[in-house]
């Protein structure tokens, strides 16, 4: 089962990994991304989805913000340690707040064209055309589970179902260079990066045949 989705905001951040310090975003948004923002406006356990195609309708575009952020994380070893002595369990913001650049996406708008498939967590009730409905009324009210966003919660996401038949990419071909796919979480101890050549031409990225390497 298939469904088209508009996506669009003032701006966007997927971050390349091998930027360290300072976020630097892909040129669009990667598919990993895609389908995240579609599990925050519906997620099912018996239900996975599949990204097929992207469709750029905003010229791309970017500029540069100044971010403050944390450089602390909060260690599953404190959080532990906090429960059982019950410590207060939190980060000074004086302390830890650091100013970083990022150069992230501007006035990007989208089509993400996505199907789903039956997992085997599904009920015996359950099937794709349940899913589907369900997608689409959460799609024409609005509804959520959390807010989505492009690749940054300060960077919400409005959506829709797309109403049209024709989909009005950019008339542009360009090589993006490999591009994050997807994480392989099949061994838990050793999650793995998958990357895929992207290629957008006419201002679609086609992932039907695209070659995943980790």
């Amino acid at each position: 089962m298939s469904i088209r989705i508009e996506v669009w905001g003032p701006y966007a951040c997927f971050s390349r990994p091998e930027m360290k310090t300072e976020r630097v975003s892909y040129d669009v948004i990667t598919p990993s991304a895609a389908r995240g923002l579609i599990e925050a406006i519906y997620w099912h356990p018996g239900m996975k989805y599949h990204i097929d195609k992207i469709h750029v309708l905003n010229p791309i575009r970017f500029t540069t913000i100044r971010r403050n952020e944390v450089k602390s994380t909060v260690l599953a070893s404190n959080a532990r340690t906090a429960m059982k002595t019950g410590r207060p369990l939190a980060l000074y913001t004086p302390e830890d707040i650091q100013q970083r650049a990022a150069m992230v996406l501007q006035d990007v708008r989208y089509v993400i064209e996505a199907q789903f498939t039956l997992t085997e967590k599904a009920a015996p009730g359950d099937n794709a055309g349940k899913f589907q409905d369900i997608l689409r009324r959460r799609l024409t009210r609005g509804q959520f589970y959390h807010q989505p966003c492009f690749g940054c919660r300060e960077f919400p996401a409005h959506f829709r179902e797309w109403p049209a038949e024709e989909i009005p990419a950019l008339a542009v071909t360009q090589d993006l260079g490999y591009m994050l796919y997807d994480l392989d979480y099949s061994n838990p101890r050793d999650i793995r990066s998958q990357f895929f050549r992207a290629r957008m031409v006419n201002g679609v990225l086609d992932l039907h045949d695209c070659e995943v390497v980790s």
